[in-house]
């Protein structure tokens, strides 16, 4: 399905850079209404069942799903210590990963660290450079943002409001719901508002305790949202319904596409309309302009592996290279007329980044459990999901905003090990005792966006292809600080309140970057002057360019983004396909 002759002489109706939730999406509407599209993705295209093995049996692994001894996955004390953290002290190993690179199953969808450099304050950045980007390995947590995030300023007077409302997005969530599919249970809930659902996976024993315990203290424990068709989709040839009956708790892949991936999803169903090419291998470098009109006239790009240099046209330039990625390019297409970089006449490109902070990671034992029958609990798509309580009808004093938990209980492939007594035969019987009585799980919280929290370029590093390299200026702030401490106070009370022997409770902050969730780098708003993009995501500056990733968001909420990702572009592109049509790009 790659096109690696792609014809560069013809100029396109839109370019799409990347190739993940949200250039897949744009993808799928723009050729589903006619627009011929080329896309490029940086990384190539890769075997995903040959590398995600979801049946494989760690025994049948010759590193037992760990990584090859020349590969070397980065620590919490590495990236919190090291500067830069894939720095010198690592010879033995030929092959620097992400923290999220830490099996085998994952090894080469995640980028080599050393090819990909970037400076600054200390960051955790995942990425994942192949046809799908990080959707390959995604949880699978999909959440919709409610008015309680796209219009917080006016609740607490922090930062801007969104310039849509729920009511605005809603339509393209049930449409992002019905073309993908997503399991789970209506609760009813304005923070967190119902998709349409799926047959959603069971709760656990543990997960029904908690679930019941919480009820009586006001709070929602629902299963897991996953975006996952357990029923199957009639209209996409590419994809099947969950069988349960893989290790989903193991990584994030699905090697049967039950669970949503850009290019089972999106790209292949586009590339059957005729009206998609695709080019992988292609890192862009910058995003050229007519000194005459000041429009997006197409797109400078290097061969990955050849290095050789292309460039090729298009009416209309869709970004969708990631939160970061599309900054860094902004940033990196200079000229004359756009000096500070493309579309920045705001001087917010790369500002206002925010995210999600992790932490407050709890671990209990649910007692009456204890030598119980075994039960399959990890060929789920995820365990359970409780929703935001904080800032919403009472303001806490020492903090704004809220924060969710994502967690699980039952038994795994492999069991839970918590410094029981013991050796040999005894230490065995110990385990499979108490294997399926625990239940765990950690805070997501809304990270604010500070237009002093931000990435530009660094003057001298450089990536493997002579492109600079971006630097971070990114710190949790007090509003994070005072969040997690409540997260902590608030999950050992709920575990106590179910009746749970508490096991450890992590008190670390984990480090900026690890929710894999960057947003907001240019953000949209109705006034150009503070914001980078309109409603649409369209530029204020350039209006045949866009940018459809989670660079748009004006806050972060406490909420996954993925699935707003794709509503939103979804949104976008039907207002992208008009205007053209109109002549209006």
């Amino acid at each position: 399905m790659v096109d690696l002759i792609t014809d560069l002489t013809k100029t396109y109706d839109a370019v799409v850079i990347g190739s993940g939730a949200a250039g897949g999406m744009a993808a799928h509407v723009l050729t589903s209404r006619g627009m011929k599209v080329l896309m490029l993705e940086a990384g190539k295209k890769l075997p995903i069942e040959k590398e995600i093995r979801s049946m494989e049996w760690p025994y049948d692994n010759p590193h037992r799903g760990k990584l090859p001894p020349d590969r070397h996955s980065l620590t919490f004390n590495e990236y919190t210590i090291r500067k830069p953290p894939y720095g010198p002290g690592f010879e033995k190993s030929k092959h620097l990963l992400s923290y999220a690179g830490n099996n085998d199953y994952v090894k080469n969808i995640v980028v080599e660290e050393r090819d990909h450099p970037y400076t600054g304050t200390n960051y955790a950045w995942v990425r994942a450079r192949c046809l799908g980007g990080k959707t390959n390995i995604w949880g699978r947590l999909a959440l919709r943002f409610s008015d309680y995030d796209f219009k917080a300023k006016s609740r607490d007077g922090y930062g801007e409001d969104w310039p849509l409302s729920y009511k605005d997005l809603a339509p393209y969530y049930d449409k992002v719901d019905l073309y993908l599919g997503i399991s789970g249970v209506k609760e009813n809930l304005d923070q967190l508002p119902d998709s349409l659902f799926q047959r959603p996976t069971k709760l656990s024993c543990s997960e029904v305790t908690l679930k019941r315990s919480l009820q009586k203290m006001g709070r929602v424990v629902t299963q897991y949202r996953a975006g996952v068709t357990t029923d199957g989709l009639k209209h996409n040839k590419y994809r099947s319904r969950c069988f349960g009956r893989g290790a989903c708790d193991r990584h994030g892949g699905c090697d049967i596409h039950a669970a949503f991936d850009s290019p089972t999803g999106l790209i292949y169903p586009a590339m059957d309309t005729g009206n998609l090419t695709l080019r992988t291998n292609a890192v862009v470098r910058e995003i050229t302009v007519d000194p005459q009109t000041g429009k997006a006239t197409g797109i400078h790009f290097v061969d990955s592996e050849t290095l050789k240099d292309f460039t090729v046209r298009a009416k209309v330039v869709v970004v969708a290279a990631s939160t970061l990625e599309s900054a860094r390019l902004l940033l990196l297409s200079k000229s004359q007329l756009y000096p500070s970089g493309l579309g920045n006449s705001s001087g917010h490109v790369g500002h206002n980044f925010c995210e999600h902070l992790c932490g407050a990671v709890i671990l209990g034992q649910a007692k009456d459990l204890v030598g119980k029958a075994s039960t399959l609990d990890d060929g789920r798509p995820g365990g359970f999901y409780l929703a935001r309580f904080r800032n919403l009808q009472e303001r806490h004093s020492k903090f704004i905003r809220g924060y969710g938990f994502e967690g699980g209980g039952g038994q795994g492939m492999y069991p839970q090990v918590t410094g029981s007594p013991g050796f040999g035969a005894s230490l065995k019987e110990e385990i499979r005792k108490n294997k399926g009585s625990y239940i765990d799980m950690g805070g997501f919280g809304e990270v604010l966006a500070r237009y002093e929290n931000y990435v530009d370029l660094d003057p001298v590093v450089k990536d493997k292809w002579g492109i600079p390299a971006l630097r971070f200026h990114y710190k949790f702030g007090d509003n994070e600080h005072q969040m997690l401490a409540d997260m902590k106070e608030t999950a050992q009370e709920m575990f106590e309140a179910a009746g749970f022997k508490i096991v450890q409770v992590e008190n670390t902050m984990l480090t900026e970057g690890w929710s894999i969730h960057e947003l907001g780098t240019a953000r949209m708003g109705n006034d150009a002057k503070t914001s980078v993009l309109n409603q649409f995501q369209q530029s204020h500056d350039v209006k045949n360019l866009f940018v459809v990733d989670g660079s748009a968001f004006v806050s972060a909420s406490c909420q996954n983004p993925t699935w707003t990702i794709m509503a939103l572009c979804w949104r976008s592109c039907d207002y992208l396909v008009d205007e053209f049509a109109k002549g209006n790009l």
